[in-house]
């Protein structure tokens, strides 16, 4: 499992030259425009801006691909019902099977706004070494105990997965192969692509020792940074000595600017 969200942030591209502080506010704000767009004719302005933007950071395909890919299975979960049980307006039909016209566009809609968000998003992250955008919020104003998490939070889970593969190795050697436990001849003859209860109580261990194991270290980590003098002493704000360039703060304006834009336009057409 990839979790590098920087891995490409030493390359040379007008994004990635961007100021990070003018980049973390001119990014945030085109992100909180798209989570407010409700109409489905402006869904090609914004893959349209999203696209050009993506190909300007020259970021490889491959980078998008792998990042999308699990947040995809998530969305999939929440939308893949809603052509069947939202709407009145019959697209098809065959027996008790029946795809709406509504349910079809809320899937588009949230899909498209989906995707839009999570691509800037690893365009704010993966066009600047990690912890130079965590400085840049809180030099920002953001409170030093929510940098403090995030930062840990992507410490600390190249740890867990570390730990589930070696979980999964050890379960591996002990005969648990490709997904499927030791069958019995009961279980052998459950449905295809319906995992047995053996299986599912196995992955259901193994997802409550990880939590337990991630839980624990936690409280070691936590103990040891207080041990340290971690939260006795008032936090300072951080200063910024980069200063901005011309273009950081013309990108900026152009950037709230169509953000502005875009909320202005779903305004009018409402």
């Amino acid at each position: 499992m990839r979790l590098e969200l920087d891995e490409y942030a030493d390359l040379d591209s007008p994004l990635h030259r961007w100021h990070p502080q003018c980049k973390l506010i001119g990014l945030s704000t085109l992100i909180g425009a798209i989570a407010f767009v409700e109409d489905i004719r402006l869904l090609p302005i914004v893959i349209s801006l999203t696209a050009v933007l993506y190909w300007i950071s020259g970021l490889p395909m491959s980078y998008w691909v792998s990042r999308v890919h699990y947040p995809g299975y998530f969305l999939l979960g929440i939308v893949g019902l809603l052509p069947f049980i939202s709407g009145d307006t019959v697209l098809w039909q065959w027996g008790i099977i029946t795809i709406r016209q509504e349910g079809c566009l809320a899937v588009l809609l949230i899909s498209c706004r989906f995707l839009a968000i999570i691509t800037l998003s690893l365009l704010l992250f993966g066009t600047a070494p990690f912890l130079t955008m965590v400085k840049a919020m809180r030099s920002l104003g953001l409170p030093s105990v929510l940098t403090d998490m995030l930062l840990l939070s992507y410490r600390y889970l190249y740890d867990i997965a570390d730990n589930l593969g070696q979980m999964q190795q050890s379960m591996r050697l002990r005969g648990f192969h490709s997904g499927y436990a030791v069958q019995t001849a009961s279980q052998r003859r459950s449905l295809p692509f319906v995992p047995n209860l053996s299986t599912l109580k196995i992955l259901a261990s193994l997802t409550g020792t990880l939590l337990v194991r991630s839980y624990e270290q936690s409280e070691r980590v936590y103990k040891a940074m207080r041990l340290r003098g971690y939260g006795c002493q008032p936090r300072q704000t951080a200063s910024w000595s980069q200063t901005m360039d011309r273009a950081s703060l013309i990108a900026l304006f152009a950037t709230i600017t169509g953000a502005a834009s875009l909320i202005l336009v779903q305004a009018i057409l409402r």
